[in-house]
């Protein structure tokens, strides 16, 4: 009795420290390798991507700075996360993607060591924020989202029932209090981005 007393008691604790947790119990490392704390960003609202310099969507790039410009007065960070899983888009050391972002597009907005945000080496921050909110589809009606579509289904038929990151410039929106409220597809229009980060802010 005591036994099954003590398993129903250590589900139940560590079903509550999952659902309490939130983006601020992780860590990243900023371009230059160095440990920051997302408790940095505690009361922010945040847009968490994941980028690529060599992508068809990089031109996203402008459109999240104009964001940004817009925005970070009033409480947004948008956090960039280089990542070369998808077509090895993302190719270059932390400095050269820097570089390439501030000349094409003139970004001012943080920018993070490259990771993996799927399998064995996934950051911890993303394998979390998958956890919370899945695949949201693709717009088919995007060129490139029925391309990736096609390309995704042939690889995988069920491709679309697991929360993996399916592509560059996945983004999450966070509210003021760490939680994950939305997620946006790459071929999500800015406008219904905009709209949610305005709803929060």
């Amino acid at each position: 009795m005591l036994k099954h007393l003590l398993t129903a008691f250590f589900l139940i604790t560590t079903n509550l420290i999952i659902m309490s947790q939130t983006i601020y119990d992780f860590s990243v490392l900023d371009r230059k390798g160095a440990e920051v704390s997302m408790q940095q960003y505690s009361g922010k609202v945040l847009l968490i991507v994941n980028t690529a310099t060599r992508c068809g969507f990089t031109p996203q790039y402008e459109e999240l700075e104009a964001l940004y410009k817009q925005y970070k007065d009033s409480g947004l960070e948008i956090l960039d996360f280089p990542c070369n899983q998808f077509g090895q888009q993302a190719p270059g050391t932390e400095e050269e993607i820097h570089s390439f972002c501030q000349l094409n597009y003139g970004t001012e907005f943080p920018q993070f060591k490259k990771i993996d945000v799927n399998g064995e080496n996934a950051s911890p921050l993303f394998t979390y924020l998958k956890s919370e909110k899945g695949f949201e589809g693709f717009d088919l009606n995007h060129k490139i989202g029925a391309l990736l579509h096609e390309m995704l289904s042939k690889a995988d038929p069920a491709y679309d029932k697991n929360p993996d990151i399916k592509w560059n410039f996945t983004k999450f929106l966070i509210d003021r209090n760490g939680r994950v409220v939305a997620r946006f597809e790459p071929t999500a229009p800015i406008a219904d981005i905009e709209a949610k980060v305005k709803e929060l802010l």
